[in-house]
C-alpha cells in the first residue's frame, strides 16, 4: 500500500490536496481531471523527484514523522515496524511518477490502490493529511528545485491520484466488503520452508486466476503481505496459498511455522491483471520461479476449465532439483491434459537436461513471438525472462507479470 489512513474524525487540512479538480479542469470518468497533466507539469514533477531521489529513504522517514506529529491518531493504524511501509511508499511514488504521462495505466494503478486501501478503513477525508505531509516532505528535500510551478504540478498530480483512488474505492464499496475473514481449513508442508495454506472466506470471495491477495495474520496485526492463490476459483469457495518462510518475514513465518487448522486470517480484495485473455487465440507461455508457481498453477487450472483449446508451455525453475516443489503435481496434470507441456530448469546444480537459469532455458526452446506470456517469480528472474522474450519478438503488451514488490516478486 502507499499510505494508511488516520481515523475518521481526524482534522482535515485546509490545503487543496485531495479537493475537487482545480478550476478550469472538469473531472473525467474515473476521477482524473480532463486532459491530465501538461507536458510541462510532467517535466517539473520528474525533475523535482530526480533531485530528491538520492534522499528517498530520509524523505520517507521525514514524511511519516510529520504525519504522526501533525496527526498523532494515525500512528496506531500502522504496523510497529515501519521499514517495509517506508519502502512501499517510495515504490508507489516512483511508479506513479513513471506512469504520469500514461493516463490509462496511471488510472489503473491508482484504482488498484484505492480499492486495496479500503481494508484499512480509508475514507475520502483521509487523503488530505497525506497530501499535505507528502508535499511538505518533497518541498523540504527538493530545496531550490521546489518552485511555485513545481508545487503546483505536484498538487495537481496528487489531486489526480487521490481522485482516482477515491472514485475506485467508492465504486468498490457498492459491490463487496473491504476485507474478508477466512478460516484455515487445511495445510500441507512442502520442502525448504514452503507450505500450502487453504482458507475458507466467511463471505463469497470472487477473483480471477492469476490475481494476488493481501493477507493479515492475528499474530502481526496491521502487517499485510501479498500472496497469489494457487488455484482457479473453486465451487466450495476455498483458496490455497503457497507461502515460503523467509528470514525476517513476520507474516510468512507465522503462516508456515505457527498457523494451524482453525486459525483465522484476514484477506484484502483481489488485485492484479495477470489473468488469461480468453479472447486471444494465441498459445500460452508460463514461467514460474520458486513460489511464483502459485499463480501459474491457477492459470493452468483456468485454461483447463476452458477446454484447453490453446497449447500451454510451463517452465518451472529453482536453484536445485530438491527445490522444485510442485513438479510432480504439474507433471500429473500434463499427463491428463495433452495441451500442456511442463519443463524444469535448475541453476545451481549440474543435471543433464535441466541445467541452466530459467531465462537461458527459455531462450533455447523459443521462439515465443506467437504466444501470450505470463511470468511469476523473483524480480531478477522475471526481468531477465521478459528481456529474452522481447529480444525474440514478443510484444511487451503480451508479457504479463505482477508489479514488482507483490506478491512473489519480493520477500514476504
Amino acid at each position: 500500500m502507499w499510505f494508511q489512513p488516520r481515523k475518521s474524525g481526524a482534522p482535515r487540512s485546509d490545503t487543496p490536496e485531495g479537493a475537487d479538480a482545480p478550476e478550469g479542469r472538469e473531472a473525467a470518468p474515473g476521477g482524473a481531471p480532463e486532459g491530465g497533466l501538461t507536458p510541462r507539469d510532467i517535466a517539473l514533477v520528474r525533475a523535482s523527484l530526480a533531485v530528491v531521489e538520492p534522499y528517498a529513504a530520509d524523505l520517507a522517514v521525514y514524511f511519516y514523522s510529520i504525519l504522526f506529529t501533525r496527526y498523532p491518531q494515525v500512528r496506531e493504524m500502522f504496523p510497529p515496524g515501519m521499514d517495509t511501509q517506508r519502502g512501499r511508499l517510495l515504490r508507489a511514488l516512483l511508479h506513479i511518477v513513471d506512469l504520469v504521462d500514461d493516463p490509462e495505466q496511471l488510472a489503473r494503478f491508482c484504482a488498484h490502490l484505492g480499492r486495496d486501501h479500503r481494508k484499512f478503513g480509508t475514507e475520502n477525508a483521509h487523503y488530505d493529511a497525506v497530501g499535505e505531509c507528502l508535499l511538505a516532505s518533497l518541498a523540504r528535500f527538493a530545496g531550490p528545485a521546489w518552485t511555485a510551478d513545481a508545487a503546483r504540478a505536484w498538487t495537481l498530480a496528487y489531486t489526480t491520484v487521490a481522485q482516482v483512488m477515491m472514485s475506485a474505492a467508492d465504486a468498490d464499496s457498492m459491490v463487496r466488503p473491504a476485507s474478508w475473514m477466512a478460516r484455515i481449513v487445511h495445510r500441507e508442508e512442502f520442502v525448504f520452508g514452503i507450505a500450502a495454506i487453504t482458507v475458507m472466506p466467511d463471505q463469497p470471495y470472487r477473483y480471477a486466476a492469476g490475481q494476488y491477495v493481501s493477507m493479515e495474520t492475528p499474530w502481526w496485526p496491521r502487517e499485510w503481505r501479498y500472496y497469489s492463490p494457487a488455484n482457479a476459483p473453486r465451487e466450495d469457495g476455498t483458496l490455497t496459498f503457497h507461502v515460503r518462510a523467509v528470514p525476517g518475514g513476520w507474516v510468512s513465518n507465522a503462516l508456515v511455522r505457527r498457523a494451524a487448522v482453525g486459525d483465522h486470517v484476514k484477506l484484502g480484495p483481489p488485485l492484479g491483471d495477470m489473468v488469461l485473455d480468453h479472447s486471444s487465440g494465441r498459445d500460452i507461455l508460463c514461467v514460474a520461479g520458486g513460489t511464483g508457481l502459485a499463480p501459474i498453477r491457477a492459470l493452468v487450472e483456468e485454461s483447463a476449465r476452458h477446454g484447453g483449446g490453446r497449447r500451454m508451455d510451463v517452465f518451472m525453475g529453482a536453484r536445485t532439483s530438491d527445490e522444485l516443489y510442485g513438479m510432480d503435481d504439474m507433471l500429473r496434470f500434463a499427463q491428463r491434459n495433452h495441451w500442456l507441456r511442463v519443463r524444469a530448469a535448475v541453476s545451481h546444480q549440474d543435471i543433464v537436461g535441466l541445467n541452466g537459469s530459467l531465462p537461458s532455458v527459455l531462450a533455447e526452446f523459443g521462439p515465443w513471438y506467437r504466444h501470450d506470456a505470463y511470468l511469476s517469480g523473483p524480480a531478477p528472474m522475471v526481468t531477465a525472462a521478459a528481456d529474452v522474450l522481447r529480444r525474440t519478438g514478443v510484444p511487451p503488451a503480451r508479457i504479463r507479470h505482477d508489479p514488482f514488490g507483490v506478491p512473489s516478486l519480493a520477500l514476504n
